[in-house]
């Protein structure tokens, strides 16, 4: 089991640094079009949304082991941190989720915000998610 979560740890900080890096350098070398019905988002998300969706489900899972190990007589610490990552892998896929499932509409128009309203849920998203994805990766791989 220490061989699979240290495996699962590499993993979560390699889609940690993928979502990273093209969040940083989409706008350098990607040009939204600003038609209607065109994607304002470069294609190389299509490849990143679903490692981020498996990301996110690796990262409730193992934080809410992790949160269900706290017991009485672990650190204030353990308990803010265990705590924190869960309830951030639970936002971070709610608006995940929300948002992806609105672009994966086969070609109808998710009216349900505007894009400006969805392109700053995926930044927002996009800023989170490396975070939540290396704490929890970095500890995977530092427990025995």
């Amino acid at each position: 089991m220490d061989a699979l979560k240290k495996f699962i740890g590499i993993v979560l900080i390699l889609i940690a640094i993928i979502i990273a890096l093209q969040t940083i350098l989409e706008p350098v070398y990607h040009t939204s079009d600003p038609a209607p019905n065109s994607n304002p988002y470069s294609p190389i998300w299509n490849y990143i949304n679903p490692l981020s969706a498996i990301s996110l489900v690796l990262g409730i899972l193992f934080s809410f082991i992790r949160k269900s190990s706290v017991t009485e007589d672990s650190s204030l610490q353990e308990f803010i941190t265990a705590n924190t990552l869960f309830y951030g892998f639970l936002f971070s896929s709610i608006i995940f989720f929300w948002n992806w499932f609105g672009i994966l509409e086969m070609g109808r128009d998710f009216t349900a915000v505007s894009n400006d309203i969805r392109g700053l849920v995926w930044l927002l998203f996009d800023a989170v998610q490396p975070l939540l994805n290396g704490a929890l990766g970095l500890y995977l791989l530092r427990k025995n």
